[in-house]
């Protein structure tokens, strides 16, 4: 009786033992599978939203601008002369112009085309002359090696330096922002200083609503590299990207 007893606890513990190892297991896998779509989910509302960005950015080079200029042209064709209707004409060609002129420029916020004509290095260049004339922040860019990334990268590293050059200036209070891109034993690398008011790292993942911070790591996943933020408060924040260059 005392043996049937013991097998009876034996079995019903572990029966017990493994319920609870099915229950954590089940647990682990559904938390990877959790995160996996979440990655998923950002990673096709990135690409979405660059594939987005070029068709706008191709519309207004291709369509509006080239639409606006004829439009100035029929514009300046018509014979007038009452000096007011031609101040009229005047004016109306110059609010064209300005709007011409935005266009491009939102063009190019969308989608740089110095990216595609001429690469990642002179349109981080480009991108830091605009960001330099229009902000109080001082920008220095370095490069070192040879960064040959294959343009289906680039736009990618460009992202993530413009995200971080723009939460800089949104959060950081910095004076001082350097970038540095260089290349070093078969990985591109990139290094973003700030000496900015800093935060909690950690912190700040946990609480991200939006695609900034969350695309920052998505992004470098979809480079295969990897992202380490150093950042204490109070003593600006640290970026190191390290991207495999094959």
């Amino acid at each position: 009786m005392d043996d049937k007893i013991f097998y009876t606890t034996v079995f019903i513990s572990l029966l017990i033992a493994i319920i609870i190892v099915f229950f954590v297991v089940s647990i682990v896998l559904y938390h990877r599978r959790y995160i996996q779509l979440q990655r998923e989910r950002i990673v096709a509302e990135i690409t979405i939203l660059e594939n987005e960005r070029k068709r706008i950015a191709a519309d207004l080079h291709d369509s509006i601008g080239p639409l606006l200029s004829t439009i100035k042209l029929n514009l300046h064709s018509i014979g007038v002369t009452d000096p007011q209707d031609k101040l009229l004409i005047d004016r109306s060609s110059g609010y064209i112009d300005e709007v011409i002129r935005g266009l491009r420029q939102i063009s190019h916020n969308l989608l740089p085309a110095t990216l595609e004509r001429k690469g990642l290095t002179e349109a981080l260049r480009e991108f830091i002359r605009q960001l330099s004339a229009k902000e109080s922040l001082e920008i220095k860019f370095n490069t070192s090696g040879q960064i040959n990334i294959p343009p289906e990268k680039e736009i990618h590293v460009f992202r993530i330096i413009q995200e971080i050059a723009h939460n800089t200036l949104k959060h950081a209070k910095a004076t001082q922002l350097q970038i540095v891109l260089t290349r070093e034993s078969g990985f591109f690398l990139v290094l973003v200083k700030e000496n900015g008011i800093g935060f909690d790292v950690k912190k700040a993942r946990m609480e991200s609503s939006g695609l900034g911070m969350k695309s920052l790591a998505i992004r470098t996943d979809i480079l295969n590299g990897s992202l380490s933020i150093d950042s204490t408060p109070g003593q600006g924040t640290n970026y190191f990207v390290k991207i495999p260059a094959g």
